[in-house]
């Protein structure tokens, strides 16, 4: 039996942030870090958005991917003379393939002290059940006669 890991490309795509040509500049976010898990029933995401505007935290899902994304406005220039310049701003943004067996009308977020949590629940469809066999009683016995 396969086991399908709808999320199978989240390491795959950190590794490219990560040491692709997208590596980011000081004051552009390079990735948006996240953990991913799965709780019982559901699958929890959850991303570091430091400093990121609640108001600005988008989160969509089309045709089967699921799409992060957020800003961080990076203070004005105007009149700054710049010691150091290590926190980023700029625009965060993921997105992940959800596979079939997810409940997209029923995923929840909350964005709590930078951290944004989404709990991804499955589909009933999708869930793990059992199968009660029915018995049918004894069978019963036929009798033939020769003639």
């Amino acid at each position: 039996m396969l086991r399908f890991d709808p999320f199978s490309d989240v390491d795959a795509l950190t590794r490219g942030l990560m040491t692709g040509s997208m590596t980011g500049t000081q004051r552009t976010p390079r990735f948006m870090p996240l953990d991913l898990y799965k709780v019982d029933d559901h699958y929890m995401l959850v991303a570091d958005l430091p400093g990121a505007d609640p108001g600005s935290i988008d989160i969509s899902v089309d045709n089967g991917t699921l799409t992060l994304s957020a800003q961080r406005s990076a203070p004005s220039d105007e009149g700054v003379q710049w010691l150091s310049s290590e926190r980023f701003a700029g625009t965060y943004r993921r997105q992940l393939s959800l596979g079939e067996g997810i409940d997209t009308s029923r995923i929840t977020a909350d964005y709590d002290n930078g951290v944004l949590t989404l709990t991804i629940p499955l589909a009933e469809r999708a869930k793990p059940r059992k199968i009660e066999v029915e018995a049918k009683g004894r069978p019963e016995q036929i009798e033939a006669h020769a003639q």
